[in-house]
């Protein structure tokens, strides 16, 4: 059975430490997995670190656990990528999320665009930002990254491509003269990549985009669904430049 892996949102921890597991942590080991006293799991905070751990009490409501050693973890990819993901519908948008975060994406920022088909309500937006925060920790505890990516504010297109950074932004277009595995972009401060939502981005956005040193990058013959292109790129970028090689 695969030990299990649980985000504990410490600052510190340190072997031999022993401490209750939050509120989301004690609910799933004790309610969901059923694990009992004597029985191993992993923690980590978002460092960079495992602590394994073994359960020395379990509650109704709390699960304690003590650590056991600190293991550096290094399974970080060496390509930084930003995805710049219009928020689509349904559960496309945390499919999108969830297996962006599994091929190692750095950060991820929604974004509103003029054919984004969710239009939230602030209060519902922040609850929606709480949900895809909480799809990104449990990404991470299937995958085995101990480093959590950084889930940026709803940004428009137009504050994501003023993004302050050094790393090269790139869009899909199906007529660019380039494909994303032949372009010849400086990635080693990594790269922002735009997807846009099922009806795309506009032509207005399309051109502030290249008006921005936005570079044009062909993925393939078809023309694929939001969540399909994301992943297909974000897959390439690693295979080509990442660490999927």
């Amino acid at each position: 059975m695969r030990i299990p892996r649980i985000f504990e949102p410490r600052e510190i921890i340190a072997p031999e430490d022993e401490f209750s597991l939050g509120e989301d942590g004690s609910g799933h080991v004790g309610r969901v997995l059923r694990m009992q006293e004597g029985m191993k799991l992993v923690i980590f905070n978002g460092t960079g670190t495992d602590y394994p751990a073994v359960i020395t009490a379990v509650t109704r409501k709390e699960v304690t656990v003590k650590i056991t050693e600190a293991v550096k973890i290094s399974n970080e990819s060496p390509l930084s990528i930003i995805l710049g993901q219009v928020i689509s519908r349904g559960e496309k948008m945390e499919f999108t999320i969830q297996k962006a975060v599994e091929l190692g994406v750095a950060e991820i920022t929604p974004l509103n665009s003029r054919y984004c088909g969710v239009r939230l309500p602030a209060d519902r937006l922040e609850k929606k930002c709480d949900q895809w925060r909480k799809i990104i920790i449990s990404a991470c505890e299937q995958c085995g990254r101990s480093v959590i990516p950084k889930l940026n504010p709803v940004m428009t297109l137009e504050e994501f491509l003023d993004y302050k950074t050094s790393a090269p932004c790139l869009n899909l277009h199906p007529r660019a003269p380039t494909s994303i595995s032949g372009m010849k972009e400086d990635l080693s401060n990594g790269v922002r990549l735009i997807i846009g939502s099922e009806g795309g981005l506009s032509q207005e956005e399309i051109e502030l985009a290249r008006s921005k040193g936005c570079t044009e990058v062909l993925l393939g013959p078809r023309v694929l669904r939001t969540e399909t292109a994301a992943l297909t790129a974000i897959s390439i970028l690693q295979n080509c430049y990442g660490d999927m090689k």
